[in-house]
């Protein structure tokens, strides 16, 4: 047994922290530190995770909710492409080209512009 491994597995007493010495450990010694400590470090995060899940669906059905009603969970479909944006400004001197006001303005649409005219002109 290292000696990292035996002062893991001693438990402090209540209220004292256990105190490693880092400046007496070899490299393998502190990578096995640094390992087990991300290790503990998600454990930790993994079960706040879980006690405010049960908190919040224990709230959600003191309210009369689940949580699937709450966030939308049943049948929302991630990543789902939403239909192209209509249209609303198309080019004067090419009919084919329409911008829908979204996104980076086209370059017919800023030429027209610089010549004078106005967004409300371009508007389909």
């Amino acid at each position: 047994m290292t000696r990292i491994s035996r002062l893991a597995a001693e438990k402090p007493p209540k209220g004292k922290s256990m105190a490693i010495d880092i400046k007496t450990l070899n490299h393998n010694q502190l990578d096995d530190l640094i390992q087990k400590a991300e290790t503990r470090k998600h454990e930790l995060a993994k079960e706040k995770s879980v006690k405010l899940r049960e908190k919040l669906t224990a709230l959600a059905h003191a309210e009369g909710f689940t949580i699937d009603d709450l966030f939308n969970l049943k049948g929302a479909k991630r990543g789902a492409k939403r239909a192209p944006a209509k249209p609303k400004y198309r080019n004067p001197a090419d009919h084919t080209q329409t911008w829908s006001g979204r996104g980076k303005r086209p370059r017919w649409f800023h030429a027209a512009l610089t010549a004078g005219k106005k967004e409300k002109d371009l508007l389909i």
